[in-house]
């Protein structure tokens, strides 16, 4: 009897890569969408015009800290889920799979923004930079190439995609701690001033904008655990990669706020940042460098918000490919390219959302920095928060129904920790949201943006609640991931609850 040949692969799977990855790559990715050449260029001077505080360097220093205890438990949920969904798929064996479709509704418009929003930032600074070589070319223009660059990337294999972030980044970090050295070594009057790390100034009234505004920096390092499918040996890189990500964008960007202010003087740094803004770092490692040198520090920022541009694309493609394989959206945004891994449908998704948003924008003739950069980039920067707030619940929720081999530090102590602590940095940032956005006290923006996020969640309550009545068996497949595994607790650690006929204990649900 003859043998059936093998059918032809389809044109779509499954699966993502497997086995791209390794520790460095998953930082590279990390550590690009938190983009800290970008931060210490554009955001440090701001907060230092807006807020007149010298207390910016500390502030990065307790921001680093708290979002260090969220990746505790945050990296010891990872070790017993494995799934592109990340904070998605977190929420719903935490606090539930009604709770988790909420939270995917808020992810897909919070990181597409942040996407979207550093095409702004790139098209300005690249249209700055062709005119100086007297070359005119307006700042969407310039965006849309960078747009084509990320489309065509987000396409194929991922590794490739990491191996672009290893040299980019590689070139950044180096030329930011020259930057520092040379900052430092010259410190105005003559001396080195270390009180910009003296913690007081975070007891008064101005601690909430400076926490805010330096949450804000770290967005994007979370993006390891959205990696997760596609590393080797996840259960240890992803916990590496991460920590080494929020500690790497830490120290750079505390070390960065340090020497500004030892350059300029504690004193003066708030008057020099107001009338510098995104030039102060140039202006002062200008004096003392040759002008190759402060050259490359322009080029390398425009590659520093390439590359978050890239690791932002890869973040969202990836949660739409784990929402379109469970289900929650329609399955073709569950499938990948069978030679490159990579997800197709969401690549491409996002990509037609950013063209239309740059064309909305470029139509409408608004300033890109403020209106395309600051505007989308902080929108979806207060989404992402939400998000790290949920999920810091949901660690504790996983948890509490059991330890899992894991000790009781990472287990309960960081995460309840780091869940009161991002309280109150979410809550701060909703009551000063308005003033985040630079708009009047009047404007409805003031308490818009985070009614949508409260609407686009429960959108997704009731999305939820139509699947469990009307497709239960889908409903049960929300956060289980490639291998169809919902976490590694037994199912005798469950009580016996129903749940459309099946044990909660075999799906690891609460409910």
């Amino acid at each position: 009897m003859l043998q059936k040949e093998p059918a032809e692969p389809d044109i779509v799977t499954r699966a993502l890569a497997k086995n791209r990855l390794g520790v460095p790559s998953v930082v590279f990715f990390g550590v690009a969408g938190a983009a800290p050449l970008t931060v210490i260029i554009g955001a440090i001077a701001t907060i230092y015009a807006i807020i007149g505080s010298t207390a910016v360097p500390i502030a990065y220093v307790a921001v680093a800290g708290i979002l260090s205890l969220f990746t505790v438990g945050f990296v010891a949920m990872s070790r017993h889920i494995v799934n592109s969904g990340a904070f998605y798929s977190y929420i719903s064996h935490g606090l539930g799979r009604t709770i988790g479709v909420g939270a995917a509704f808020v992810a897909l418009p919070a990181y597409s923004l942040m996407q979207i929003g550093l095409f702004g930032l790139f098209g300005s600074a690249a249209s700055g930079i062709l005119a100086s070589f007297g070359v005119g070319a307006p700042w969407y223009v310039c965006a849309i190439g960078a747009w084509l660059v990320v489309t065509v990337l987000g396409l194929l294999w991922v590794d490739l995609s990491g191996k672009v972030l290893a040299v980019l980044l590689v070139a950044e970090i180096a030329v930011v701690l020259l930057y520092d050295v040379v900052m430092i070594a010259n410190p105005a009057g003559g001396h080195v001033d270390f009180t910009p790390f003296n913690p007081a100034p975070l007891l008064t009234p101005v601690v909430g904008s400076l926490l805010v505004l330096a949450v804000a920096g770290f967005v994007g390092f979370e993006a390891t655990v959205v990696l997760s499918e596609e590393t080797k040996d996840p259960k240890r890189t992803i916990g590496r990669a991460t920590h080494i990500a929020v500690l790497l964008a830490g120290a750079l960007c505390a070390i960065s706020a340090w020497a500004m202010a030892v350059s300029t003087g504690p004193a003066n740094i708030a008057g020099a940042a107001a009338e510098h803004q995104t030039d102060l770092v140039f202006f002062l490692v200008g004096k003392h460098l040759p002008v190759a040198f402060v050259n490359l520090g322009y080029l390398l920022f425009l590659t520093s918000v390439f590359a978050a541009l890239l690791a932002f694309h890869a973040a969202v493609a990836r949660y739409q490919f784990a929402l379109g394989r469970e289900g929650v959206l329609p399955a073709v945004f569950g499938r990948t390219h069978p030679r490159t891994g990579a997800p197709v449908a969401g690549s491409i998704t996002q990509s037609v959302l950013g063209i239309l948003v740059l064309s909305a924008y470029a139509v409408s003739g608004l300033e890109p920095v403020r209106y395309v950069f600051a505007w989308l980039t902080t929108i979806g920067g207060l989404g992402v928060l939400i998000l790290m707030w949920a999920t810091s619940a949901a660690v504790i929720g996983f948890f509490a129904r059991g330890r899992r081999t894991e000790n009781v530090w990472r287990a309960y102590i960081a995460p309840f920790s780091s869940f009161l602590l991002l309280s109150v940095a979410l809550t701060a940032t909703v009551i000063g949201f308005g003033e985040l956005l630079q708009v009047d006290g009047d404007s409805p923006f003031q308490w818009l943006i985070p009614v949508l996020y409260l609407a686009v969640a429960l959108v997704g309550f009731i999305w939820a609640g139509i699947m469990r009545a009307a497709r239960p068996e889908v409903y049960a497949q929300i956060g289980r991931g490639a291998d169809g595994r919902t976490s590694i607790l037994s199912d005798i650690e469950w009580p016996t609850k129903q749940l459309h006929g099946d044990p909660v204990g075999a799906r690891g649900y609460p409910y």
